[in-house]
Protein backbone atom coordinates (compact mmCIF):
# COMPACT_ATOMS: atom_id res chain seq x y z
CA UNK A 1 0.00 0.00 0.00
CA UNK A 2 2.86 2.35 0.85
CA UNK A 3 4.39 1.52 -2.51
CA UNK A 4 1.33 2.37 -4.45
CA UNK A 5 0.86 5.87 -2.67
CA UNK A 6 4.76 6.45 -3.39
CA UNK A 7 4.62 5.73 -6.69
CA UNK A 8 1.33 7.92 -7.54
CA UNK A 9 2.77 11.06 -5.59
CA UNK A 10 5.85 10.08 -7.50
CA UNK A 11 3.71 10.88 -11.08
CA UNK A 12 1.36 13.17 -9.80
CA UNK A 13 4.47 15.57 -9.67
CA UNK A 14 5.80 14.37 -12.50
CA UNK A 15 3.04 15.61 -14.18
CA UNK A 16 3.12 19.12 -12.76
CA UNK A 17 6.71 19.59 -13.13
CA UNK A 18 6.26 18.42 -16.67
CA UNK A 19 3.94 21.22 -17.74
CA UNK A 20 5.99 24.14 -17.60
CA UNK A 21 5.58 26.84 -20.42
CA UNK A 22 3.12 30.26 -20.85
CA UNK A 23 -0.49 29.43 -19.13
CA UNK A 24 -2.96 31.24 -20.21
CA UNK A 25 -6.08 32.27 -17.45
CA UNK A 26 -9.09 34.64 -18.39
CA UNK A 27 -10.92 36.74 -15.88
CA UNK A 28 -14.23 36.00 -16.70
CA UNK A 29 -16.13 33.44 -15.53
CA UNK A 30 -16.15 30.44 -18.11
CA UNK A 31 -14.57 32.28 -20.46
CA UNK A 32 -17.87 34.29 -21.34
CA UNK A 33 -19.16 38.21 -21.63
CA UNK A 34 -22.55 38.79 -21.09
CA UNK A 35 -23.65 41.54 -22.91
CA UNK A 36 -27.37 41.49 -21.07
CA UNK A 37 -29.72 43.39 -22.89
CA UNK A 38 -28.36 46.20 -24.80
CA UNK A 39 -29.28 48.96 -27.63
CA UNK A 40 -27.27 49.85 -30.43
CA UNK A 41 -27.77 53.47 -29.30
CA UNK A 42 -26.76 53.49 -26.11
CA UNK A 43 -23.34 50.46 -26.04
CA UNK A 44 -20.46 50.83 -28.57
CA UNK A 45 -20.44 46.73 -28.59
CA UNK A 46 -16.67 46.88 -27.11
CA UNK A 47 -16.02 44.20 -24.80
CA UNK A 48 -12.55 43.13 -22.96
CA UNK A 49 -11.16 39.78 -22.20
CA UNK A 50 -8.47 39.78 -19.69
CA UNK A 51 -5.90 37.44 -19.18
CA UNK A 52 -2.93 36.70 -17.29
CA UNK A 53 0.34 34.44 -17.97
CA UNK A 54 0.28 32.56 -15.32
CA UNK A 55 3.17 30.26 -16.47
CA UNK A 56 6.99 30.82 -16.84
CA UNK A 57 7.56 31.72 -20.36
CA UNK A 58 6.48 34.37 -22.44
CA UNK A 59 2.91 33.97 -24.27
CA UNK A 60 2.00 34.28 -27.45
CA UNK A 61 -0.92 34.86 -29.16
CA UNK A 62 -0.95 33.71 -32.60
CA UNK A 63 -4.16 34.36 -34.00
CA UNK A 64 -7.62 35.57 -32.60
CA UNK A 65 -11.11 34.63 -34.84
CA UNK A 66 -14.89 35.39 -34.70
CA UNK A 67 -17.51 32.36 -35.51
CA UNK A 68 -18.80 35.56 -37.82
CA UNK A 69 -17.88 39.21 -39.90
CA UNK A 70 -20.38 40.87 -37.38
CA UNK A 71 -18.07 40.39 -34.28
CA UNK A 72 -14.14 41.52 -34.96
CA UNK A 73 -11.46 40.86 -32.26
CA UNK A 74 -7.68 42.43 -32.14
CA UNK A 75 -4.79 41.00 -29.79
CA UNK A 76 -1.60 41.96 -28.48
CA UNK A 77 1.01 41.09 -30.74
CA UNK A 78 3.68 41.43 -28.51
CA UNK A 79 4.78 38.12 -26.26
CA UNK A 80 2.48 38.59 -22.36
CA UNK A 81 5.70 37.57 -20.00
CA UNK A 82 5.31 35.28 -17.25
CA UNK A 83 2.88 37.14 -14.24
CA UNK A 84 1.69 39.94 -16.33
CA UNK A 85 -1.76 40.61 -18.23
CA UNK A 86 -3.26 41.49 -21.36
CA UNK A 87 -6.31 41.82 -23.37
CA UNK A 88 -8.55 40.88 -26.33
CA UNK A 89 -10.72 43.29 -27.54
CA UNK A 90 -14.06 42.42 -28.72
CA UNK A 91 -16.33 44.55 -31.19
CA UNK A 92 -19.42 43.25 -32.09
CA UNK A 93 -21.84 45.42 -34.70
CA UNK A 94 -24.82 45.35 -32.35
CA UNK A 95 -27.23 44.24 -35.16
CA UNK A 96 -30.75 43.77 -33.15
CA UNK A 97 -31.44 40.23 -32.22
CA UNK A 98 -29.75 37.97 -29.99
CA UNK A 99 -25.72 37.59 -29.78
CA UNK A 100 -24.49 34.41 -29.27
CA UNK A 101 -20.93 34.66 -30.94
CA UNK A 102 -17.49 32.69 -30.37
CA UNK A 103 -14.12 34.38 -30.62
CA UNK A 104 -11.21 31.23 -30.85
CA UNK A 105 -7.85 32.07 -29.74
CA UNK A 106 -4.50 30.27 -31.01
CA UNK A 107 -1.72 30.67 -28.67
CA UNK A 108 1.38 28.57 -27.59
CA UNK A 109 -0.25 28.35 -23.78
CA UNK A 110 0.28 24.65 -22.67
CA UNK A 111 -2.65 24.80 -20.16
CA UNK A 112 -5.12 24.24 -23.06
CA UNK A 113 -5.66 21.78 -25.49
CA UNK A 114 -3.79 22.18 -28.99
CA UNK A 115 -3.03 26.07 -27.61
CA UNK A 116 -6.98 26.97 -28.65
CA UNK A 117 -9.35 28.77 -26.32
CA UNK A 118 -12.82 29.23 -26.79
CA UNK A 119 -13.92 32.56 -26.05
CA UNK A 120 -18.09 33.72 -25.84
CA UNK A 121 -20.07 36.58 -26.02
CA UNK A 122 -23.60 36.25 -25.68
CA UNK A 123 -26.82 38.97 -24.76
CA UNK A 124 -29.79 40.62 -26.68
CA UNK A 125 -29.46 43.86 -29.17
CA UNK A 126 -32.53 45.27 -28.80
CA UNK A 127 -34.37 48.41 -30.43
CA UNK A 128 -34.98 51.17 -28.26
CA UNK A 129 -38.97 51.95 -27.94
CA UNK A 130 -39.67 55.32 -30.42
CA UNK A 131 -42.27 57.68 -28.30
CA UNK A 132 -44.38 59.06 -30.53
CA UNK A 133 -44.81 62.79 -29.27
CA UNK A 134 -47.84 63.37 -30.78
CA UNK A 135 -49.65 60.21 -29.75
CA UNK A 136 -48.56 61.68 -26.18
CA UNK A 137 -49.78 64.91 -26.54
CA UNK A 138 -53.18 63.86 -27.80
CA UNK A 139 -53.46 61.39 -24.51
CA UNK A 140 -52.81 64.30 -22.46
CA UNK A 141 -55.36 66.62 -24.21
CA UNK A 142 -58.33 64.12 -23.92
CA UNK A 143 -57.68 63.51 -20.45
CA UNK A 144 -58.32 67.12 -19.86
Amino acid sequence: MKKLLLIATILVNAMVFAQTGPKIVFKDKDNTIDYGKVTKEEDNGIRFFEFTNTGDAPLVINNVQSSCGCTVPSFPKEPIMPGKTGKIEVKYNMNPGPIRKTITVECNAVNVDEGRIALKIKGEVIVKPVENLLEKKTKSVMMQ
